[in-house]
């Protein structure tokens, strides 16, 4: 049976996130956060790793707001989320995510996880589109290719970071993976 907070949290995202469309195959946008919360399902992550994997997005994407998480989900989503959004959309890209990579540097591990599954998805489309679309691909980005590659490997670095050199939860290896491609990409076409 399905948790009444999960069905809630697919409502809620699924209203905020209506209309807005991924950058370039314009597929409806709830499918990243709807395929993030399936990956950390599927890892057999807590319930509540898997709402935030649903609500990851809505503060920095949507009106919503972590006092509206808060009241619908509690503190403990809401913490969550608050780790992996980037709160102040005035900086500069770089500041912005290297302000992310330094906060999950220090995350608790299952933090860890949940920026696994988001990056595993964003990984995975782009390698998708590239193939699709080619390098042309790349206009639909306030950076290019090479600022992306640099973002997801030092992302990758920072959720390793603290960790137990024997941890290797398949989320971590299957990041990793798609970062090598992603990285093999810049070779093979540099």
């Amino acid at each position: 049976m399905i948790h009444n907070q999960l069905m809630r949290a697919i409502s809620y995202a699924a209203t905020k996130h209506d209309g807005q469309q991924r950058k370039v195959d314009h597929t409806p946008y709830i499918a990243h956060p709807y395929r993030v919360a399936m990956l950390l399902k599927e890892h057999g992550c807590d319930v509540n790793i898997v709402i935030a994997g649903l609500l990851h997005d809505i503060v920095e994407d949507t009106s919503g707001t972590f006092t509206e998480i808060k009241n619908l989900f509690g503190e403990e989503i809401t913490e969550l989320v608050r780790y992996v959004t980037e709160e102040d959309k005035k900086l500069k890209w770089e500041e912005r995510k290297q302000n992310s990579i330094n906060k999950i540097e220090q995350a608790p591990f299952h933090v860890k996880l949940l920026v696994c599954a988001d990056k595993i998805d964003n990984l995975q489309s782009m390698l998708d589109s590239e193939m699709l679309y080619g390098e042309s691909m790349w206009q639909a980005f306030d950076r290019g290719k090479a600022y992306q590659q640099w973002y997801y490997q030092s992302m990758y670095n920072s959720v390793i970071s603290n960790l137990p050199s024997e941890t290797h939860h398949p989320l971590i290896i299957m990041f990793k993976q798609l970062l090598d491609q992603f990285l093999e990409n810049r070779q093979q076409r540099g």
